[in-house]
C-alpha cells in the first residue's frame, strides 16, 4: 500500500457545508475541493450514505476523498436525511424520497460556481445501491457512477432475502441500524439544538425489521429501487466493482451484461470492502482506476477506459479452507465481451452420490440436522479478520446429500454462475434447500466455491409462492453465485445439498425430508478454456491518502465461538463483533462500537431457533457524550416469529429515552 500525500492540486477541506432541499431541510456534507475551483470549476463526486461523515466513516473517507479532490475534483460526503448532522428524520432505506433528496442535491451542486456542471456518484454498499437507483432516475448532471459491493436486485441479492429465503442478516442488520441511526448530530456542527434533534430521531425511528420482515415475497416494495427491473433506464456510465467473498458479487457480471450505457466490471477475491483495502488479497489500485473513470466521463479526457476489457476478475485457484485467510492463490483474468462467447456450459449428471460417472437412476433422501451450516456462518464477509470466511465444509457435507466427481486429470476453470437443477419431492408443504459447489482436495478438505440458499416454494413465482404437495415430483433450477475458480488436477467437484443452512437462513416451520431423483438432477458449469488468452489490462498497486489523525482508545476483540450441548446436540453460536474505539484528534471526538450476537438451535427442532442481539454505540466530544443501546430478540414459532426490540439512549450517564416493542411477525413461506 502506497500512502500519497502530494497531489497535482492542493486540496481545501471544509468540515461541513449545508445543501438546501426543496422542502427546507438541509443535508450536511463534508467537502474536499481542488484549490482554485472558484475560478476554474471542477466536476463534483458525491457519496450519499447514513454512516456519519463526521465520525462514523471519517477514517475511511480521509483515505479516499482527498485523493480524488487532489486530482482536480470537488468531493462531497453527504449524510442522508436524518443521519449524522443532516436535518430531518431518518427513514427506511432506498426510498423514492431518498432518491429525490439526492437528485435535488445533485442539481444544487451542479449549479455552484466551483462545479463544472458535471457530477459523478460513488459508494460502497448503501452508497452503491443509491448510485444505481439515482442513475436510473436520470438526473441531467449525473454523467457517471462507481457502484461497489451493491446490488441490482433488492430481493434476491441483498442482506434481507436470497431466492425467497429469509436471511438472519436481515434481522442482525436491523439490529445494527436500530442503534446506529439513533445517534445524535454533533453539537459542534448543529449547535445547541443537537439534543432536540436527537430526541426527534429517537421518537421517530423504529426497529426496521418490522418493515423488512413484513415483505417476505417479491412485491412492489422490493421491485422499487431494483434496477434489474429496467437496466435500460441507466444512461450514466457505470463502473461496477465487487468481491467474491462479498454478498453482492452477482450484480457486477449482471450489470456488465445488461446495462446499455458504457459499463465495465471488476471483481476481486475480497469481502465487503473497497479494493484498495481488499481482503483476502491481492488488493488493487481502486483509486487510480476510479480516477481513470472520472477523468473519462466527467472531464472528457481519453484515459483508455472505453477500450478496457468488459470485465476483470480474480480467478481463485484450489485453496485450503481458512476462515481468516489473508490472500487467495490465483490470477487476474479478463473478457472483452460479456457474456463471453468462449465460456461454454458443461452439463454433468447426478448418480448415486456421484457426479458424471457411474450414473444410476435412484431416489435419495436427506433430512439435515437443524445445525447444518455452521461452517459458513455469514452471508457476507467483511474481510476475514474475525473468521468470517467459510471453514472446512466436511462437517456440513456429512449432514448433506453429496455428489462427487472423479479426481480431475487436468485443470478445470469456471467463470460465471453455475446452475444446479434438482428433481425432487418433499414431505412438507414448506421447504427450502441449500446447494453448495465444493472443491475437495486429495486430503479430503472441502472448500466452498459457491452456493445458494433457495426456497422451493418460490421456484416458479417469487411474488406468489405456493404450497408444495407432499410426495409430488417437482423440478427446480437453482442459480449459484457467480464465481471464477480453477479446480486443480487431483481435486474433485462436489455438489452438497442440505435442507438447512443455519444460521445463515431461518429454519423452516417443520423439519423436512427432501428426496432427490437423480435421473432429473444435473450441474451446469460455465467452463472457460484453460489459460485462455486475456486482453491487455493492468491492475495497479493500491494507493490512498493518509487516514484521519488520532489513536485507538480501546482495542476491539471480534471473534466467533460455537458452544455444543452434549446432551441435546444443541449449538449456541456467539459472535463478538467489537470494533473497539478510536479518537479523532482533529475534531476531538471519540467513537466506540461493540455488539454481541447469540444464536441457538437444537438439531431436531426448527422451532428451537432463537437469536438475541445487543448493539452499543458511543460518541464522546469535548463536553458531551451520547450512547445508544439496542437489544433485539427473535424466536421461531410454527406460524410466526416473536420479535422484541428495545432502544435506550443516554446523555452522559443519564438515560433520556427508552422505547420497547414486542410483536408477532406472520410467516409466509419463511
Amino acid at each position: 500500500m502506497r500512502i500519497v500525500r502530494d497531489f497535482p492540486h492542493k486540496v481545501r477541506h471544509i468540515e461541513n457545508i449545508w445543501i438546501p432541499l426543496p422542502d427546507g431541510i438541509k443535508l450536511a456534507a463534508r467537502m474536499w475541493i481542488a484549490d482554485g475551483a472558484d475560478t476554474h470549476p471542477v466536476p463534483a463526486i458525491i457519496e450519499c450514505v447514513p454512516y456519519r461523515k463526521r465520525d462514523g466513516l471519517r477514517f475511511r473517507d480521509d483515505e479516499m476523498h482527498p485523493y480524488q479532490a487532489g486530482h482536480g475534483y470537488a468531493v462531497l460526503r453527504i449524510d442522508l436525511r436524518g443521519t449524522g448532522e443532516s436535518e430531518g428524520l431518518p427513514d427506511d432505506e432506498y426510498t423514492p424520497a431518498e432518491q429525490d433528496d439526492i437528485i435535488a442535491a445533485i442539481a444544487w451542486i451542479a449549479a455552484q460556481k466551483w462545479c463544472s456542471g458535471k457530477v459523478g456518484m460513488m459508494g460502497i454498499s448503501w452508497g452503491g445501491f443509491n448510485a444505481l437507483q439515482v442513475a436510473a432516475r436520470q438526473p441531467e448532471a449525473l454523467k457517471a457512477i462507481i457502484t461497489v459491493d451493491a446490488s441490482d436486485d433488492r430481493y434476491n441479492d441483498d442482506v434481507h432475502y436470497m431466492q425467497g429465503i429469509l436471511l438472519h442478516d436481515n434481522f442482525s442488520w436491523a439490529a445494527a441500524m436500530y442503534a446506529y441511526a439513533n445517534l445524535p448530530p454533533d453539537p459542534e456542527i448543529v449547535g445547541a439544538r443537537w439534543r432536540e434533534m436527537w430526541l426527534e430521531r429517537l421518537r421517530h425511528y423504529k426497529f426496521p425489521f418490522r418493515i423488512w420482515g413484513a415483505h417476505q415475497n417479491r412485491d412492489a416494495y422490493w421491485r422499487q429501487g431494483s434496477v434489474i427491473e429496467n437496466y435500460g433506464a441507466i444512461k450514466a456510465a457505470v463502473f461496477a466493482v465487487g468481491g467474491w467473498e462479498d454478498g453482492y458479487s452477482n450484480a457486477v457480471p449482471r450489470l456488465a451484461s445488461h446495462v446499455t450505457a458504457p459499463v465495465k466490471g471488476w471483481v476481486g477475491p475480497w469481502g465487503h470492502t473497497y479494493p484498495h483495502n481488499g481482503l483476502p488479497g491481492p488488493a488493487g489500485g481502486f483509486l487510480q482506476e476510479a480516477l481513470r473513470w472520472w477523468d473519462q466521463w466527467l472531464k472528457g479526457k481519453e484515459t483508455g477506459v472505453t477500450h478496457d476489457p468488459k470485465i476483470l476478475a480474480w480467478m481463485n485457484e484450489s485453496y485450503a479452507p481458512d476462515p481468516c485467510a489473508q490472500a487467495r492463490p490465483g490470477r487476474w483474468i479478463a473478457e472483452s465481451e460479456w457474456p463471453s462467447p468462449r465460456i461454454k456450459t458443461q452439463t454433468i449428471g447426478f448418480g448415486r452420490n456421484t457426479l458424471g460417472h457411474a450414473l444410476e437412476s435412484v431416489a435419495l433422501a436427506v433430512q439435515s440436522p437443524q445445525t447444518c451450516g455452521l461452517t459458513s456462518v455469514e452471508w457476507c464477509s467483511y474481510g476475514g479478520s474475525d473468521g468470517d470466511y467459510p471453514a472446512d465444509q466436511r462437517p456440513d457435507d456429512g449432514m448433506s446429500l453429496c455428489f462427487d466427481g472423479l479426481p480431475l486429470d487436468e485443470r478445470c476453470e469456471i467463470f460465471g454462475a453455475p446452475v444446479v437443477e434438482l428433481a425432487f419431492a418433499v414431505d412438507k408443504p414448506v421447504a427450502r434447500v441449500a446447494v453448495r459447489l465444493n472443491d475437495v482436495a486429495p486430503d479430503g478438505a472441502s472448500t466452498r466455491v459457491t452456493f445458494c440458499v433457495f426456497s422451493l416454494n418460490h421456484k416458479d413465482d417469487q411474488a406468489h409462492p405456493q404450497d408444495l404437495v407432499p410426495g409430488r415430483r417437482y423440478t427446480a433450477r437453482i442459480p449459484l453465485n457467480y464465481i471464477a475458480h480453477a479446480f486443480l488436477p487431483g481435486h474433485r467437484l462436489r455438489v452438497a445439498v442440505s435442507t438447512n443452512y443455519w444460521p445463515m437462513m431461518m429454519p423452516a416451520p417443520d423439519a423436512v425430508t427432501l428426496t432427490l431423483f437423480t435421473d432429473g438432477c444435473h450441474l451446469e458449469l460455465p467452463v472457460r478454456p484453460t489459460h485462455a488468452p486475456d486482453p491487455a489490462f493492468d491492475i495497479p498497486l493500491p494507493e490512498k491518502a493518509p487516514h484521519a489523525p488520532g489513536h485507538v482508545t480501546r482495542e476491539g476483540s471480534s471473534r466467533r465461538e460455537a458452544r455444543l450441548d452434549i446432551a441435546t446436540g444443541g449449538i449456541t453460536l456467539v459472535n463478538h463483533k467489537d470494533a473497539g474505539g478510536y479518537h479523532f484528534s482533529d475534531i476531538g471526538v471519540t467513537s466506540d462500537c461493540k455488539a454481541l450476537e447469540i444464536y441457538s438451535i437444537r438439531p431436531d427442532d426448527p422451532l428451537s431457533y432463537a437469536c438475541e442481539i445487543t448493539y452499543e454505540q458511543m460518541l464522546k466530544g469535548p463536553d458531551w457524550e451520547a450512547r445508544t443501546v439496542g437489544h433485539t430478540t427473535i424466536q421461531a414459532h410454527a406460524t410466526h416469529f416473536r420479535i422484541t426490540a428495545r432502544i435506550d439512549a443516554f446523555d452522559g450517564q443519564t438515560r433520556i429515552f427508552s422505547d420497547e416493542e414486542a410483536y408477532d411477525l406472520k410467516r409466509e413461506y419463511c
